[in-house]
């Protein structure tokens, strides 16, 4: 029995490395790219001196600090009517509304109309009015529903007459109202709004 001869013939070595030429690697065994070391660390600037405290107020040992000032907060809500409060009405005039004898001067009836319908409605009319140089104009919005609908989003009743006043008193009407006051039952009473414009220069 002879020795088993250890490695490949010259011809099945030639057969192996084409064979091995032909073959491609699994997995990419590319060296890990390292991060760069860290380089050393700035120079820190100067720093800036210390700032000195406030000085204490003057005192006499065994004195008992004073507390500090009382805030006064006043939780009264806010009757003053709606509207700048530098621009108010004369006596004659205020008393001739509160009778209802004041006559305005052109109406808007909101009613029926949505939020989004009702503003630019209302800032159309009361601009246009005031370019033709009215000075009492009356805005109805109704007294609204007696209940809530009880859809699925609470929705408060009188939404018209709650937003307008506060539509009447914010840009772009600001500047042209001076007053807003509830109006005389004749007029609608708390369905309804005197609006009191400025004059055109």
């Amino acid at each position: 029995m002879g020795r088993r001869r250890r490695g490949l013939d010259p011809e099945d070595l030639a057969l192996w490395q084409r064979l091995a030429e032909t073959v491609r690697p699994m997995h990419d065994r590319a060296p890990p790219v390292r991060p760069p070391l860290p380089g050393p660390p700035a120079a820190a600037g100067p720093l800036a001196p210390p700032t000195a405290p406030p000085p204490l107020p003057s005192f006499s040992l065994g004195e008992a600090a004073l507390p500090p000032p009382a805030t006064r907060i006043d939780l009264a809500p806010d009757r003053s009517p709606p509207g700048p409060a530098a621009l108010t009405l004369d006596r004659r005039t205020r008393a001739r509304l509160a009778r209802g004898t004041a006559a305005p001067e052109a109406r808007i009836d909101l009613h029926g109309l949505t939020l989004a319908e009702a503003q630019p409605a209302l800032t159309r009319f009361v601009l246009g009015q005031q370019a033709q140089g009215r000075r009492l104009v009356l805005v109805i919005t109704g007294k609204g529903r007696a209940a809530d609908s009880g859809g699925p989003v609470p929705e408060r009743a009188g939404a018209l007459r709650r937003h307008v006043p506060e539509w009447l008193t914010r840009p772009p009407l600001a500047a042209a109202v001076v007053q807003v006051t509830e109006a005389h039952l004749r007029h609608g009473g708390a369905g309804a709004f005197y609006v009191t414009l400025r004059r055109l220069r």
